[in-house]
């Protein structure tokens, strides 16, 4: 157990690092939005998802309704089921249903990545590892980010702020280089969503996400169908 730890502390530390630059703006827009640094703090500890993360701050803001936070992190993260599916053909026969549960926690993007490049069955004791690492780098970047908002100035919180978004752009913009149905959704969303911005302002931040993210998984199922047996 101690040997697989390790191996996930150390597989894991470079998504920590990560974590720690990305959350840090993560913490200074949940400063921004009228949160503490217990709350922002709190919000990370509890929830590895920087997109939900970043949009249920944007609805608590705005003073969104919790049919709406519901069904916009239902869309966001709904992913995470997937990748939880993927990985459970992977687990170690000593994965009991409550180490399962502990380990679905920290199923985020990039531990799915390093977990799912793993050799051979994935041990409970490597993937804890993983996620406390990773985990850490979070919540830690999140509270310094959270209280560096509440005492710089403005001006520089609002430009320290654009990391997260900054984060963003590097997760779409390259396999949209590479692919046109991927660039196609992301510019159908990007459109959609200044639509609703500047079209339909009465139209909530939240919902206008949930209707973005499905017309545009809408244009790109229809135009660009996965043939079967196309990820073989």
């Amino acid at each position: 157990m101690k040997k697989e730890f390790t191996r996930g502390i150390v597989a894991g530390i470079p998504i920590g690092l990560g974590y720690l630059s990305v959350s840090f703006g993560f913490g200074i827009m949940a400063a921004g939005a009228g949160l503490s640094v217990f709350e922002a703090f709190m919000i990370s500890l509890t929830n590895l998802t920087s997109a939900g993360q970043a949009q249920g701050v944007s609805i608590i803001a705005a003073g969104g309704t919790l049919l709406e936070m519901a069904l916009v992190q239902l869309i966001i993260n709904i992913r995470y089921a997937l990748m939880a599916i993927s990985l459970s053909q992977k687990l170690d026969k000593s994965f009991t249903l409550p180490k399962r549960i502990i380990a679905a926690y920290g199923i985020t993007d990039e531990i799915f990545a390093v977990c799912s490049t793993v050799k051979g069955t994935l041990k409970p004791y490597f993937m804890y590892g993983v996620t406390i690492i990773s985990a850490l780098g979070w919540v830690t970047g999140t509270f310094l980010g959270a209280a560096a908002g509440e005492i710089l100035p403005s001006s520089v919180t609002a430009a320290l702020g654009l990391v997260l978004y900054g984060m963003f752009l590097a997760i779409i913009v390259p396999p949209a280089r590479k692919e046109k149905s991927i660039l196609i959704v992301v510019l159908t969303a990007a459109a959609l969503s200044c639509v609703c911005k500047y079209l339909v302002p009465s139209l909530s931040g939240g919902f206008a996400v949930i209707m973005c993210a499905l017309v545009a998984s809408a244009v790109g199922a229809l135009f660009f169908p996965r043939e079967e047996g196309e990820d073989e």
